[in-house]
């Protein structure tokens, strides 16, 4: 009984950590909207809104998910998987179709339980590891991805606010496929 309790007292701090990963991601985090929140009931034309020098919705979700990844990968001991160009850190192309935001959506979700299904299985004192390839540890790389997707959420609110602003939103029967999922066949969908 004594060594169970000395289990689970060596995954508590990574047990509260995981929940503030989910409260920034799912909801619930006394800073305002998750990511989730954040992109809830969002069209491909707001996920397609640019600006000038900014990151569109789309990006920003690929983005996201790319360090979600990035960070799956280093928690399995990969230090050789890098983001070292702006495709795979913010995607091919910042305009996206009704598929493709589904698509993004759905890879977000799932980059996101595999990052906390990756955590269920480490106890605190990986946390003071330091990450292959990195000069940092556990701790700072969680951390990191904690505060990113804080970030992030608030630009996508600001961006759905922009983009409503300008009147762009909603269903754009022009809308067409963009060469995120580009097969190299040139079909139009």
């Amino acid at each position: 009984m004594e060594e169970e309790i000395n289990i689970e007292e060596n995954k508590l701090l990574v047990s509260r950590i995981t929940n503030l990963l989910n409260a920034g991601f799912h909801g619930g985090a006394w800073h305002g909207p998750s990511v989730l929140d954040a992109v809830k009931g969002i069209t491909p034309k707001e996920a397609s809104f640019k600006t000038p020098t900014v990151h569109t919705i789309a990006e920003l979700i690929y983005h996201i998910t790319s360090w979600r990844i990035f960070t799956i990968k280093r928690l399995q001991g990969d230090s050789e998987y890098q983001i070292d160009d702006d495709k795979k850190n913010f995607g091919s192309s910042p305009k996206v179709d009704q598929f493709e935001l589904e698509t993004l959506l759905m890879e977000l979700s799932l980059s996101h339980d595999e990052l906390v299904k990756e955590l269920s299985t480490k106890d605190n004192d990986f946390l003071n590891e330091i990450v292959p390839g990195s000069e940092y540890d556990y701790y700072t790389l969680i951390h990191g991805i904690i505060q990113h997707d804080i970030y992030h959420a608030g630009q996508i609110v600001i961006l759905k606010k922009m983009c409503a602003a300008a009147g762009s939103h909603g269903d754009d029967d022009e809308m067409t496929s963009s060469r995120y999922f580009d097969d190299g066949l040139g079909d139009v969908f």
